[in-house]
């Protein structure tokens, strides 16, 4: 990693270059290696972006955030990796590489959940149910990690047997808010904890704006739970609606200042969100649509194969599912529900489904 690690030190090189100049070169360490012409060559190199590469030392970093990486042990998920989040990737400026804390993979779909810091007993509780139903049905909840509604969705989703992802502002070996030392480490057992930034970086008011746009870019959709004007989670939405996502929103109370910027979403189209059907109906459509016009899907994995096994040409109920299969409920849940996005099943009346 100490190519990658010495590339980002790099002044000038951002996010959107990093990945240009990976495209064109292979590797972080072929980047060093270049010419002038070579590099010049790259769309968004400049003759100072160049001289930059050519004359930064980046040792001293490089040599420390290996040494603290090792020490800490976190992983590195690189944007050439498999592990790396795949709708992250269709993002203007993803990181050249995460940092992370757990098991990142099998987080598909996923809703990210944000609010307001200082929320409401209404709003933790309407948060914390929503996540748990949405774990419930095997789709994985991202959050910031923050006071308030991440704590709630974060807790929620756990409470419902799912993954869940944190998505730092800081370093990821920096626990913030303080409090959440204990839920850090229940997210890192059952999901994951993935951050940008470096290591020991502190949460600086500058990062969280950044962090939001990776909050909505793993995600299918967004749902915002009390927000006030001008607040980072309005901004997330926005990210959300740039990057292609759904946006949806809980219902606040008119005459409270922390639910108007929610309001004020749904009067501008967001999806009004009373349960998490809300969700799921616009959330599975949009995937079997991309199913559709996809290319042939390669073979299911030997969990989804074997529940497909079970299916004949009548609909099977999820009891009689559970019941043949021997998992759990939120195990069946969640193959069904990535079934469903695979398009390979359809979810009929009264919890039947049929196999396509």
């Amino acid at each position: 990693m100490y190519h990658w690690f010495a590339l980002r030190s790099v002044p000038l090189v951002g996010n959107v270059l990093y990945r240009r100049l990976l495209d064109r070169f292979g590797s972080p360490e072929a980047v060093f290696r270049a010419s002038d012409a070579e590099l010049a060559s790259v769309r968004g190199v400049s003759s100072a972006v160049a001289a930059s590469i050519r004359g930064h030392d980046p040792r001293a970093f490089a040599e420390s955030e290996c040494e603290r990486v090792r020490r800490a042990g976190v992983r590195i998920v690189t944007i050439r990796d498999p592990d790396y989040p795949p709708l992250l990737l269709q993002i203007a400026d993803p990181p050249p590489y995460l940092y992370v804390k757990g098991d990142p993979t099998g987080l598909e779909p996923a809703v990210a959940v944000v609010g307001s810091r200082r929320a409401t007993v209404y709003g933790r509780t309407v948060t914390a149910r929503l996540a748990e139903d949405l774990a419930r049905r095997g789709v994985a909840v991202v959050s910031g990690m923050a006071r308030g509604i991440d704590t709630a969705a974060h807790q929620g989703a756990l409470a419902g047997e799912g993954r869940t992802v944190g998505v730092l502002g800081c370093g990821i070996d920096v626990v913030y808010p303080p409090e959440n030392r204990a839920l850090f480490a229940r997210v890192a057992d059952r999901g994951a904890l993935v951050s940008e930034f470096p290591l020991g970086m502190g949460p600086l008011a500058e990062n969280f704006p950044r962090r939001n746009r990776i909050i909505s870019g793993m995600c299918r959709g967004v749902l915002v739970v009390e927000a006030a004007e001008r607040s980072g989670s309005l901004i997330t939405a926005q990210m959300a609606l740039d990057q292609g996502r759904d946006v949806f929103a809980i219902p606040g109370n008119i005459t409270s200042s922390g639910s108007s910027g929610t309001n004020r979403l749904i009067r501008e189209g967001a999806k009004l969100v009373a349960g998490v059907e809300d969700i799921l109906e616009e959330l599975v459509p949009r995937a079997a649509a991309a199913v559709a016009v996809a290319p042939p899907l390669p073979p299911l994995p030997a969990g989804e194969a074997a529940l497909m096994a079970m299916f004949g040409a009548d609909p099977l109920h999820i009891d009689e599912i559970i019941a043949k299969s021997a998992l759990t409920v939120g195990e069946v849940s969640a193959m069904l529900l990535r079934l469903e996005l695979k398009g390979v099943v359809t979810q009929l009346p009264g919890k039947f489904f049929h196999a396509n």
